[in-house]
């Protein structure tokens, strides 16, 4: 099975508190794989670290591989790998449509005016914002839109820069069930016609009915990796999850 993304030995410390402790982990290229495990063991940081939101104290990071440890957001974002945030980060006095518009246009000096290009990022954010389930809200204000449309918004903001690999951080989080099973069907869609998927989630259906590969953090670093039902009957994971 290849591997996408992948890092080795990775270690991000706060203070005296290793918050990534030595983490060497591979995830499955051209599948869902989950990123697991109790509040507070890393995972949210291990996502900063690969994406260059921080930079990590040592190890390094790899997509396929290619070492991206350290490199600047954009850069790693033009590598083929978007991620969305734990709280959604979206402009909240632009309309629906205007937050997918706002990153492709500053791409060059002649934004302003009306250019091809700009027609079909037009047609493509529209797309999206059909895509995701939220076409009917192109012209509302983001601020006025419920959390669950707005982590809609900011996943079709994500596809926009069309990533090979996406990095969801908690997608159900906050969510009603109608939209969770909305964000469960574009998962398996977009993973079907070829994209990469890293999900950080609490939500254990949505992870064991999502996923192909799931791995599990504890204390910064991973202790079980494998399919849902080996990660599920996992002793290690019980005891992490349960005490016991």
């Amino acid at each position: 099975m290849s591997t996408g993304l992948e890092t080795t030995g990775l270690t991000k410390s706060f203070g005296g508190v290793r918050a990534v402790d030595g983490a060497t982990v591979a995830f499955r290229h051209g599948k869902v794989n989950a990123l697991i495990g109790p509040n507070g063991s890393g995972k949210t940081t291990f996502f900063n670290c690969v994406t260059g939101m921080i930079k990590p104290d040592s190890g390094t990071a790899s997509y396929h591989g290619r070492d991206i440890t350290g490199r600047p957001p954009h850069r790693i974002a033009r590598a083929g790998i978007g991620r969305s945030f734990q709280l959604c980060r979206i402009f909240p006095r632009m309309t629906a449509l205007e937050n997918l518009l706002v990153p492709v246009r500053s791409r060059t000096l002649l934004g302003r005016l009306v250019s091809a290009r700009q027609r079909a990022d037009l047609d493509r954010a529209r797309e999206l914002l059909t895509r995701v389930g939220i076409e009917h809200l192109a012209d509302v204000q983001a601020r006025d839109l419920s959390y669950g449309q707005q982590k809609l918004l900011e996943l079709a903001g994500v596809l926009m820069a069309d990533p090979e690999t996406v990095l969801l951080d908690e997608p159900a989080g906050g969510v009603n069930p109608a939209l969770i099973e909305r964000i469960r069907e574009l998962v398996r869609a977009l993973n079907a016609e070829g994209r990469t998927f890293l999900i950080v989630e609490h939500n254990m259906d949505l992870v064991m009915s999502l996923s192909d590969h799931v791995v599990v953090f504890d204390r910064g670093r991973p202790i079980a990796a494998g399919t849902p039902d080996e990660v599920r009957n996992d002793p290690r994971v019980l005891e992490a999850y349960l005490g016991i």
